[in-house]
């Protein structure tokens, strides 16, 4: 069947139009220029806290405003292109409109999911801790094949990973691991994975060949800036140093350098082991937990909110996906009935799917709500 190319570019124009409207390109060009000038200033560096971030939001606002000039540019061209070609019945350049048309309609739809990302945190790097659940083994085998997937998801985008804390389990898998996420929207774009994951398969541990169900936890985070003030006492944390250790509970390291921060007033604890040097592993650690107590004081507020409008609900990621290997073949997520009957392309990293179908579930959660 012939493309209707008119359609098919009238719909994109209108995806482009509601896109437009929420970014306002005019807005931002507004804000670069105000930007520009406070770069230019000749003092800008002597508060090296506010240049970083002054300069660092005026690289987002001019990144974000190409995306929408230069999806709206090719839209525009390909409109020309399209009635060229049907004018001279040319179909080399026909074929060539067609393949920039499905072209468009993945940038354009990644931009609307982008356009959802609104949150006070979204535009943030990303924290992730993957922790094993009930499942014994399996579990732990779980958390290591979850967290395989996220940094090959990681990889599929460029995306930089730092593994920050791995606690192995004693047979096979991982009790906890820590990574950062390095990314623009990265903590808006993986919050949506955030909540209990769920795995059934015939287990490679059980020699009778049973079925199995495990869990792991993954817990998404925004990574705190230099900018944010969080105030951590020292009285109100405890702070303990261990030796490293890899798989099976063997040293690596022939110094203390592993550090375990204990929150004492909230009970949040932090360890961090994979930095050179305890300083090192001390700083990552009080930055992670400056994280979680940001977003706890957030998720309070939020609660209390929810609270006085008489509205509380139970947390939307709870149980929030299956991965099932036996008796069929599925991943499917409870919330949005996103699903893939290819569990192995998923655990190689292709979540994009899920997490477009989670923020836009988030989103209409959040509108209905409101």
């Amino acid at each position: 069947m012939a493309t209707d190319f008119q359609t098919e570019i009238s719909e994109l124009d209108r995806s482009m139009t509601s896109i437009e409207v929420v970014v306002d390109p005019e807005k931002k060009r507004a804000e670069i220029a105000d930007l520009s000038q406070a770069v230019a200033a000749p003092d800008l560096w002597d508060d090296p806290d506010n240049a970083q971030k002054v300069t660092s939001r005026l690289s987002a606002l001019n990144a974000e405003l190409d995306r929408v000039t230069s999806l709206r540019s090719r839209l525009d061209d390909l409109g020309v292109l399209v009635e060229l070609a049907q004018e001279e019945g040319d179909p080399d350049t026909l074929a060539e409109a067609e393949k920039e048309l499905g072209s468009l309609h993945g940038d354009i739809a990644a931009l609307e999911v982008r356009t959802l990302l609104s949150g006070e945190y979204d535009e943030r790097d990303a924290v992730v801790t993957i922790r094993s659940g009930a499942g014994g083994v399996d579990a732990a085998d779980f958390a290591e094949m979850l967290l395989r997937m996220y940094l090959r998801w990681a990889e599929r985008h460029g995306y930089a990973v730092k593994v920050m804390d791995t606690s192995y389990a004693e047979e096979a898998g991982l009790k906890s691991v820590t990574f950062e996420v390095s990314a623009p929207f990265a903590y808006g774009t993986l919050s949506v994975e955030g909540g209990t994951h769920r795995l059934v398969r015939i287990s490679p541990f059980d020699n009778q060949g049973r079925r199995q169900t495990s869990f792991a936890a993954v817990e998404v985070i925004p990574l705190i800036e230099s900018t944010d003030h969080i105030d951590v006492p020292e009285g109100d944390i405890r702070v303990d140093v261990f030796r490293s250790s890899g798989p099976g509970g063997q040293s690596v390291n022939t110094t203390d350098s592993a550090v375990r921060i204990t929150h004492l007033p909230t009970g949040l604890v932090v360890s961090m082991q994979d930095e050179k040097s305890q300083i090192q592993n001390r700083a990552a650690a009080m930055r992670v937990l400056q994280s979680r107590l940001m977003l706890l004081k957030k998720q309070e507020e939020d609660a209390k909110k929810k609270e006085l409008a008489g509205d509380v609900k139970a947390s939307w990621g709870d149980q929030m996906r299956s991965y099932v290997l036996n008796p069929y073949q599925m991943v499917k997520d409870l919330r949005t009935g996103y699903e893939v009957g290819n569990p192995e392309s998923v655990f190689d990293g292709d979540l994009d799917g899920f997490i477009d179908a989670g923020i836009r579930w988030r989103k209409s959660e959040e509108s209905a709500a409101s």
